[in-house]
C-alpha cells in the first residue's frame, strides 16, 4: 500500500476504523466467521468491505458482536439477540436525549 494511502497511527485509536479481518475478528471474539456473517445478515452490524471485497470490522462493531454472542451463549436465538441489542441501543439514545433535554430545561428555568 502506498504511504499516502496507509492508515495513520490515529486510525488505530478510532473505534470506527475497520481494522479487523473477518478471521481476526472471529478469533478476538472466540467465535466463527459464520457467526459474524449471521450477525451481519440480520443487520446488527454492517462490516465495511476492502477493495478486494473482504469484510472488515471495527472495534465498535466487535463490541456489538460480543454482546450478541453473550446473548446467544445464554440461549437466545440470534435474531432475538440482535433485536434485543437494537432495543438496548434505542433505549440508551432515548435516555441520553432525555438527559440533554432536561439539562436544557434546567438551564432555561435558571435564567428566568
Amino acid at each position: 500500500m502506498p504511504a499516502e494511502n496507509a492508515p495513520g497511527a490515529g486510525s488505530l485509536d478510532d473505534d470506527d476504523y475497520p481494522a479487523y479481518t473477518m478471521g481476526r475478528a472471529a478469533d478476538v471474539l472466540g467465535t466463527t466467521p459464520a457467526f459474524l456473517r449471521a450477525v451481519g445478515e440480520v443487520g446488527l452490524i454492517t462490516p465495511l468491505r476492502s477493495e478486494g471485497g473482504h469484510r472488515r470490522y471495527s472495534r465498535g462493531q466487535l463490541r456489538i458482536a460480543a454482546r450478541a454472542r453473550e446473548l446467544v451463549d445464554q440461549g437466545t436465538p440470534i435474531e432475538a439477540a440482535c433485536r434485543i441489542i437494537s432495543l438496548e441501543n434505542q433505549l440508551d439514545d432515548a435516555l441520553r436525549l432525555n438527559q440533554e433535554m432536561q439539562r436544557r430545561l434546567d438551564e432555561r428555568n435558571g435564567d428566568i
